[in-house]
């Protein structure tokens, strides 16, 4: 069986066009009736995956070419969700590096495929979008060609095969000037250029658990790759760790491969596969499932350290309770122990109370996901602001996280961009032309200096800039970064908000709030257009008499609020206030609701 079988992942930056180019190989291989309707990033299952069009899970599919399952695994493209990218490279023997015909390599195309060649994974070069009228091909080729040269790539590894691609239409050639027809050409390739699995089917059965999902019917269920060794259901496995230490026993009840985006129950499965087993309840990412005999266990790959953290609590402002189920601090620490089980990019700490919980992760976005998943579940919480993970070299020196972010904006916009990263302390490590009237940019910059800017750069280029960061290394201290520049207003009273009263207090600044807005005191209702907190009473009314006069009523006309996503509001907050999330409703708000504690907390500090 392993003879007729090829394990190959799919690695590139966001939106370079990975789960499009699978849609397009399962339509062409036939796992879709003509008739069928399939949607579009079929791969991309989840709810916020599918809202914000991004992979956030890694997953497994399989189709079979020339009678040969190639099991191919999607993973996500942001660097946030690196985590699941290191672990699933271990499932493969080969990778498709997949690159944008406009941008080239980007800093996650660096990070994974760096990773996949310490692996020594052979690459496939695909060059995705060629058909875009901003296309380079040729030079996205060479910088491609340096990338690998600069990763430290074997002569083997540099020795890699090129394609020219469009995934949305679905062809794939050799050379630019051959006929566009269709993706068999890269699936050719595929078979000529991946090794099949070298396996050993005769010791036992061993496998490392990669992936951990959970199925209503079946409970838990463990996706990975067989490294040695057969198993059929119902047979006596164990589970180890890491150290070697066991686990659990207990039987496979359930074994799956892959076919499509569905799982396909099997009686049998054998090295190089990759599958997915059911009826164990202990066992966890990094753990080896074998037979009871084996005793050493698989080699699991490191994973990188988280460099950011939020302290997540229960909800106690005055509206606690009244728009979410699950609102206790049991609750919440269940379901974010759950998450730090599964996701090892995560980290979970808590305070001796147990009514404090740090989780850390690899930047807001994916703290953001976390908390966005939570609040649909039915929780209520407070998140503070996002703080970087500081750590000490052996002189003693403050060393903070130090992020490589590359920017790509108009020529126009190149002297705003430089400057709000100057004040955040960033160095610039390259600067030039990326042709069509832009400008590459790349710095060396704290991770703490980036937490809120992305707004303040979408302002700075009118939209048009694209940024992307990635954690390069942590170093020295750089000294203290500016804050937000202005205070909050914030609200006196609790109740419902009047346009009467937002219309009279527009002046004053950006209102977050809309006419019948719930509010209660020491909630942020908007931004002061100066640098100090402003308290004010969004709920008086205009006094009615039973005078009237032509030309006295005003009519009322409000601005729209502003509104931001929930990353925006982690990242907007200061270290003396807080975001309540529920299931229906965001807001910001002061640490201590009452203006008298917070006087008293300013003078104490």
């Amino acid at each position: 069986m392993t003879t007729k079988l090829r394990n190959i992942a799919i690695i590139a930056h966001v939106d370079h066009g990975k789960t499009t180019l699978i849609d397009s190989i399962m339509k062409q291989t036939g796992m879709f009736r003509d008739n069928q309707q399939v949607d579009e990033r079929l791969m991309d299952s989840g709810d916020l995956e599918k809202e914000r069009g991004i992979t956030i899970l890694a997953k497994p599919t399989s189709i079979t070419w020339k009678d040969v399952r190639i099991n191919i695994i999607d993973t996500p493209g942001h660097a946030d969700f690196g985590g699941e990218v290191e672990r699933v490279l271990g499932m493969a023997d080969g990778v498709i590096i997949l690159t944008d015909a406009a941008e080239g390599p980007m800093p996650q195309t660096k990070f994974v495929l760096g990773k996949a060649l310490a692996q020594g994974l052979k690459p496939i070069v695909v060059i995705n979008k060629v058909d875009r009228h901003d296309a380079r091909s040729e030079e996205v080729v060479d910088e491609v060609f340096d990338l690998f040269v600069a990763l430290d790539a074997n002569d083997e590894q540099l020795d890699f095969p090129i394609m020219y691609a469009a995934g949305r239409d679905g062809w794939c050639v050799k050379n630019l000037d051959d006929d566009r027809e269709n993706l068999f050409p890269l699936l050719d390739l595929i078979l000529e250029h991946v090794k099949e699995p070298q396996v050993d089917i005769n010791r036992p059965f061993a496998m490392l658990a990669t992936l951990l999902d959970s199925d209503p019917y079946l409970g838990r269920c463990l996706i990975g790759r067989v490294v040695h060794g057969s198993a059929n259901v119902n047979d006596q496995v164990k589970a180890i760790n890491l150290k070697g230490d066991q686990i659990e026993t207990g039987r496979l009840t359930k074994l799956f491969t892959f076919r499509g985006a569905d799982r396909i129950p099997v009686e049998t499965v054998t090295a190089g596969d990759i599958i997915c087993i059911a009826g164990l309840t202990e066992t966890s990412v990094a753990d080896t499932v074998c037979n009871p005999e084996v005793s050493t266990p698989l080699e699991s790959t490191p994973i990188d350290p988280p460099t950011m953290s939020v302290t997540i609590t229960v909800n106690d402002s005055p509206f606690a309770g009244t728009e979410g189920k699950k609102v206790t601090s049991t609750a919440i620490r269940e379901r974010l122990l759950a998450e730090a089980e599964t996701n090892v990019a995560i980290t979970f700490n808590e305070n001796d109370k147990k009514d404090a919980f740090e989780i850390g992760g690899r930047g807001e976005l994916q703290i953001g996901v976390l908390i966005e998943q939570m609040r649909r579940e039915g929780f209520e919480l407070i998140v503070s602001r996002p703080r970087v993970l500081y750590k000490n070299n052996d002189s003693s020196q403050k060393m903070e996280p130090i992020e490589e972010v590359t920017i790509d904006v108009d020529d126009e916009y190149t002297s705003s961009v430089v400057d709000g990263m100057n004040q955040r302390k960033a160095e610039m490590q390259d600067m030039r032309s990326a042709g069509a009237g832009k400008t590459r940019l790349i710095f060396l910059a704290p991770s703490r200096g980036l937490i809120g800017y992305q707004n303040k750069f979408l302002t700075d280029t009118k939209g048009t800039g694209v940024i992307n960061r990635l954690f390069s290394k942590y170093d020295i201290f750089k000294g203290p970064i500016a804050g937000r520049k202005y205070g909050a207003l914030i609200s006196t009273d609790t109740g419902t908000a009047v346009a009467y009263a937002i219309f009279n207090l527009q002046d004053r600044g950006t209102m977050f709030i809309e006419h019948q807005t719930p509010v209660y005191g020491g909630m942020i209702v908007g931004e002061h257009s100066r640098d100090n907190d402003l308290e004010i009473n969004v709920l008086k009314g205009k006094q009615l008499t039973n005078v009237r006069a032509s030309g006295t009523d005003e009519a009322v006309k409000l601005t729209t609020p502003r509104k931001m996503s929930l990353e925006e509001m982690m990242a907007y907050i200061n270290e003396d206030e807080l975001l309540e999330v529920t299931p229906k409703s965001m807001r910001l708000r002061k640490r201590f609701l009452s203006a008298i504690e917070r006087k008293r907390n300013k003078k104490s500090a």
